[in-house]
């Protein structure tokens, strides 16, 4: 296993450059010592660091062979050309190509093994979709970048000692009971038990399942779903090996003596997931993006433009999430071995 002296730099994207993300990022850079996290480059324009950071030093690269070097005395920059002037708070239309153009740059040194992995910081999705973005977010615009349709890459959350997966997303909660499929839980299963070995170290993953009903269905008595959408996929995962449990009672799956249990859980919706994580470790959550051929994680916050520029905005997210991604390129690289 790489140690964290030896590992390729992790690529950080700009994110939306009116929010915190790159007052953030040059945060990181001064505090990178203190921090012990690992080398990395910020893919962005250069303006929004000296727009919150003007004393950080920064080096324009088009390689990554020297980051190492340069980290040590500037913030290495892959740098994106923006069309508008920032306004902290305020996104700009004109800047959402920038934001993009990010991200893709991000990705590409990622699939060509340039970086060991990408941070990307928050988006505002708003800003993006009046400039002509139309991916549903940023999970499934990874996806494309790396050749896959929207659902083939899975969300994990994390905070601490908890892992979560969100089966069905960014959809109104009455929309959930038509569009959880037992294909999505099966896809969802295999996914994050793969990368679970792959890429957490863990030999022999243990994935706990929440009922979409109360008390998982009761029997029936308060919904079918559980034997109709659950079941069948819990088979099929069984089948492929999976170790996986039967629907259990959400309300009974996230307190300490059952996280002892499991090492991840299938969510069948949104707040099902982010309420538990939210709850454990407000300020320290991550997303991970499961499924793709390159490392990716992030905050599990937004822009908080409200915050930009004011120097209140936490670091603790940004840096579990550098922190994670450098865990999963190290456990990963001992796993091919």
């Amino acid at each position: 296993m790489a140690s964290p002296q030896h590992m390729k730099p992790l690529a950080l994207t700009m994110g939306e450059p009116a929010g915190i993300g790159p007052e953030l990022i040059a945060r990181m850079w001064h505090a990178h010592k203190k921090l012990g996290i690992v080398p990395f480059l910020y893919v962005g324009a250069p303006e929004a660091i000296r727009t919150v950071s003007p004393d950080t030093p920064i080096e324009v690269i088009s390689s990554t062979t020297d980051i190492a070097e340069i980290f040590g005395k500037a913030l290495p920059c892959w740098p994106v050309d923006i069309a508008a002037k920032i306004t902290l708070g305020s996104p700009q239309q004109e800047n959402g190509a920038a934001v993009v153009s990010s991200i893709q740059t991000a990705v590409d040194l990622a699939v060509k093994a340039n970086v060991s992995g990408i941070v990307t910081a928050p988006i505002h999705k708003a800003a993006l979709y009046q400039a002509g973005f139309d991916a549903p977010g940023h999970t499934e615009y990874l996806a494309r970048l790396c050749g896959e349709v929207d659902d083939f890459s899975v969300m994990m959350l994390t905070a601490k000692n908890l892992r979560v997966v969100p089966v069905t997303i960014h959809i109104p909660l009455k929309e959930v009971p038509t569009q959880l499929t037992a294909a999505k839980i099966f896809h969802a299963g295999m996914v994050l038990s793969r990368d679970l070995r792959t890429r957490f170290g863990i030999k022999a993953p243990r994935i706990a399942v929440a009922g979409l009903n109360p008390h998982a269905g009761e029997s029936g008595t308060m919904g079918m779903e559980e034997a109709t959408h659950l079941m069948p996929a819990i088979w099929n995962l069984r089948d492929h090996g999976v170790d996986v449990s039967e629907p259990q009672p959400a309300d009974t799956l996230f307190h300490a003596e059952a996280r002892a249990l499991y090492d991840a859980v299938l969510c069948m919706y949104h707040d099902q997931a982010l309420i538990p994580v939210k709850t454990l470790d407000f300020w320290g959550g991550v997303n991970a993006t499961l499924g793709l051929p390159i490392i990716r994680t992030s905050p599990d916050h937004g822009t908080a433009l409200e915050l930009a520029g004011t120097g209140k905005a936490r670091i603790d997210s940004m840096l579990a999430a550098v922190k994670l991604a450098q865990q999963m390129v190290q456990k990963s690289e001992a796993c091919h071995e």
